[in-house]
């Protein structure tokens, strides 16, 4: 028997499953590396304490992400490093999901390597992987979706719309915006031959199952009187998200997405829509262009598209691999480009990962000339947002603590602590309990619900109020100390108020200050 040769050993690992795995790994990597930078994010605080609260619904987020966290804590802990690792391990899986779907759509080496290294790089899909959120997730059921969607086409068979619909229903669990991706794909396959498939008792099946699983989360809603849109027409009457026009939104695309990458996206978009051998997956490109217009019509975030674009990465690899096949130098070409796109992911990583201190990375962004756009109005800081609210955190609750034991033992045992919003309350309900504080309560999103407590409360510890506010709850209003970290958001610079005698009890003023936004 003749032994392998090391060449053809070699060759057995670079298919293309194992380049995607091993720029998975690197990913992995990567975000594990840099997990300890800076703090807990403000939406990781207020997912930290739902984990305490599981239902099968909340305000302002679906419930998948409560369990999760709850899980991790349970398994892992509730550290940096321990919370952010399911976030490192989802960007391997959102990676391989498009070595998977960069496959099936007949892509090779350089296709895959090529839709790899730019889901990698993109800056926008590296920011939302280095933290626990439901967007780190939410990639992985859009790309399922898919996948299952080209399976079906693919191999001819119908049975696959039972993984589209099991994927569907978990990814609305994760995040709704599910329903706007499932529509824009069921859209797309409408305008094309495709539509037949929508005759198949297994569609009929699969969409069964996905409103099935969707059931428990449609309940709570139906009895919490659909909450959640609720909160959703509060943010577009208040005018909280920065609106963009058509033409901003799709700069801000290439901006967010690390720009040298719409090389590759928008050739993906152009392979899907206009290409001879793409047209049997021009539902997909026409997915990508009516969720464009669902987002922008509804006034949605920029990040609010990044799960779509491994799909374009991998349409957008395969047409580069077709377009240099046949050329002269191509290997050179080939060389250069993923060299290019690799040095200016090198370049712009420590603007999207915690990888500087706060003031070089201030430096930094000036010597680029680099502005991050804001996503909500309100929101200012010397850094972007997504680094901003990961400061301040645990010097809130410790000038919190200092008030609190500046009170007598009678004072304290009839104090509770109030919050503005759920970031503050979080950092509370999180770091409290090591600083010896009384349980928070706050009238923001999901605390809310969880109510003021049945406590007997004469003196309240206001945080994020200001002494217009602080007045209308009680007849006695002190200013007892400062917060302000120099790197936290601007609206986390703010004074402490003591509130004594409540003009009502709590359980009477709650009804009426409710938040939802």
């Amino acid at each position: 028997m003749q032994n392998p040769s090391i060449e053809s050993i070699f060759q057995r690992f670079i298919t293309p499953k194992w380049i995607g795995f091993y720029f998975g790994a690197a990913a992995v990597l990567v975000h594990l590396l840099t997990a300890n930078g800076y703090g807990y994010f403000r939406d990781e605080l207020y997912y930290l304490s739902a984990s305490k609260h599981l239902a099968l619904g909340y305000v302002d987020f679906a419930p998948m992400i409560a369990w999760l966290v709850r899980l991790n804590r349970y398994v892992l802990g509730d550290s940096l490093l321990a919370l952010r690792f399911l976030p490192a391990l989802a960007s391997a899986a959102e990676i391989y999901l498009t070595t998977l779907i960069t496959k099936e759509l007949g892509g090779k080496r350089f296709a895959t390597t090529l839709a790899c290294l730019s889901v990698f790089i993109a800056s926008g899909i590296l920011s939302m992987n280095s933290y626990m959120s439901m967007n780190a997730f939410e990639p992985l059921f859009w790309l399922g979706c898919t996948y299952f969607l080209i399976l079906v086409i693919n191999r001819q068979n119908p049975k696959y719309w039972i993984g589209f619909g099991i994927i569907a229903g978990f990814g609305f669990l994760n995040k709704d915006s599910m329903v706007f991706f499932g529509l824009a794909l069921l859209t797309g396959l409408l305008f094309t031959k495709h539509r037949r498939l929508f005759l198949s008792k297994w569609f009929l099946l699969g969409s069964l199952l996905a409103f099935l699983i969707m059931m428990p989360n449609l309940a709570w809603e139906y009895q919490h009187q659909w909450a959640t849109l609720q909160d959703l027409r509060n943010v577009q009457l208040l005018g909280k998200n920065t609106v963009l026009s058509p033409q901003a939104f799709v700069g801000e695309q290439v901006l967010e997405l690390l720009p040298p990458t719409v090389l590759v996206w928008l050739l993906g978009l152009w392979y899907f829509l206009f290409h001879k051998k793409g047209k049997q997956y021009r539902f997909l490109g026409l997915a990508y262009l009516f969720l464009t217009i669902i987002v922008i019509a509804l006034k949605g975030k920029v990040y609010y598209m990044f799960p779509v674009y491994p799909i374009l990465f991998a349409g957008g690899g395969l047409a580069w691999e077709k377009l240099l096949s046949e050329r002269k130098f191509s290997k050179a070409i080939k060389v250069s480009f993923l060299t290019i796109l690799t040095l200016s992911g090198l370049v712009f990583a420590p603007i999207v990962l915690p990888i500087l201190s706060p003031q070089t990375l201030i430096q930094y962004q000036k010597l680029f000339g680099l502005q991050v756009p804001k996503t909500e109005v309100a929101h200012s800081g010397p850094l972007p947002q997504y680094f901003g609210d990961r400061f301040g955190w645990p010097e809130m609750v410790a000038n919190t603590a200092e008030v609190y034991h500046s009170l007598t033992t009678d004072e304290q045992n009839k104090t509770v602590i109030w919050a503005s919003n759920y970031g503050e309350a979080g950092a509370v309900d999180f770091f409290g309990p090591k600083f010896g504080l009384p349980p928070v309560i706050s009238a923001h999103q999901n605390f809310y619900l969880w109510g003021p407590g049945n406590h007997d409360i004469n003196t309240i510890i206001l945080l994020g109020f200001n002494q217009t506010r602080a007045e209308k709850l009680c007849t006695q209003v002190e200013a007892a100390g400062t917060v302000g970290q120099p790197y936290a958001m601007t609206e986390e610079h703010f004074t402490i108020y003591l509130c004594r005698g409540l003009k009502l009890p709590l359980n009477e003023i709650w009804p009426q200050v409710k938040v939802w936004n």
